[in-house]
């Protein structure tokens, strides 16, 4: 599941939508809104993720929240090294092996030590 689509189940959970429900007043099938949920679709577009928002109805600030989750939501990630230090190649490697047997803390360290390192660096 993306972050994505954690929080697109989140909020229809909240408001007691179906599935089924949400699909049809979006004009799309429930199987894509699943697939979009479980992270089995590539990111939503700008568009798509307007019309969720506009359906949930939600405040400014959770707007951007999803607007900021659907961007950092493909499911498919490619890391592009060649260019880089030798030492970008091995962290993505690394990433790709291990981030399986990785908890739900330790991912939310990484993350957060990675944002950390980019504000410092001004990347």
């Amino acid at each position: 599941m993306t972050p994505f689509g954690a929080k697109l189940r989140q909020l229809r959970r909240e408001r007691n939508v179906t599935a089924k429900e949400m699909a049809a007043a979006l004009g799309i099938s429930p199987a894509y809104l699943s697939a979009l949920e479980l992270g089995k679709r590539g990111l939503p577009t700008w568009y798509m993720v307007h019309r969720i928002i506009a359906y949930f109805n939600v405040i400014w600030d959770e707007a951007e929240e999803l607007q900021r989750l659907a961007e950092v939501s493909d499911p498919r990630v490619v890391v592009d090294t060649s260019g880089l230090e030798p030492e970008a190649t091995e962290l993505a490697n690394l990433l790709a092996q291990r981030i399986s047997g990785l908890s739900k803390s330790s991912l939310a360290d990484l993350t957060h030590r990675l944002r950390v390192a980019a504000a410092k660096d001004g990347a």
